[in-house]
Parts: structure tokens; sequence; C-alpha cells
């Protein structure tokens, strides 16, 4: 059985994981059914694999933080009149080990084998370190 393929994308503009669900719990980040969304104008081209169980993977301030499950992939029309993709997610951010990442645009595809693991649920509730100090210890190869 293949493995799932999984999306990793910027969260540009947030400090930190509580940053992001308080923006994907406004209404401008929800779409008509209530559940979070993305819109990007790149459609992926491997739907299939990424609905078969993927995840997109958020990168916060340089780090890897956490992840949300794929529901699906919803077109929708910009008021210029563009196609784009709307990612529907899961409400629920599962947090990771963390691991640095170099900026980039857009998102890109992440395989299962490259994906960070999930936090044990003992430790999802943690208070996360401040970005500069996660972002330090992912360096050193101690997160």
């Amino acid at each position: 059985m293949p493995e799932a393929l999984h999306l990793i994308k910027l969260s540009v503009g947030t400090e930190g994981v509580e940053d992001l669900a308080a923006w994907q719990a406004s209404a401008r980040a929800k779409g008509p059914d209530g559940l979070p969304r993305h819109v990007t104008r790149m459609w992926p081209k491997r739907e299939a694999e990424i609905l078969d169980g993927g995840s997109i993977y958020w990168v916060i301030k340089g780090v890897l933080m956490c992840r949300q499950r794929i529901l699906r992939l919803d077109e929708v029309t910009g008021s210029d009149g563009i196609r784009r993709c709307a990612i529907v997610l899961d409400p629920e951010l599962i947090r990771t080990t963390q691991a640095l990442k170099r900026p980039f645009q857009g998102w890109r595809y992440l395989t299962a084998k490259d994906a960070p693991a999930d936090l044990p649920k003992g430790r999802a509730d943690e208070q996360a370190l401040p970005s500069e100090l996660s972002a330090a210890l992912a360096d050193l190869g101690v997160l």
C-alpha cells in the first residue's frame, strides 16, 4: 500500500502554533462549511496521493512545528476570475517534532518518510519554546 503524500507550507505572519490556530478560527480562514482552508494558486498534480491520508505540515518562523490532515481540495474562483485550489483542513492542529526549514515559496510535497513524527499525546499540550530557541535547538539536532 502506498504511503500518504503530504504538503509542507510556510505559515507567514504567525508567531507560533497558537497564532495559526487563532487565524484558522477566524471567519476569513473558513470556507462555507466552517472548516479552515488554505487557498493557493497551484492545484497539486498528485491529488489522489494527498487525499489518501495526507497532511499539510506548517513551518512557523523557520521551524516545522505542526500538521493538519487534508480533508479535500475544493476549486474556488477569486474575485479576479482565476481558478484556485482551497486545501480544506481538519481543524485539529497536531504538534510534531520540530525541524528547521529554509524559506521557500508556495507549498512543496513532503514524503511520509521525510515527515516529522507527531509528538506523543502527553507532550502535545506543552507550552511551545520561543521560536528563536526552537530554531537553535533544531539546528543542533536536539529537537
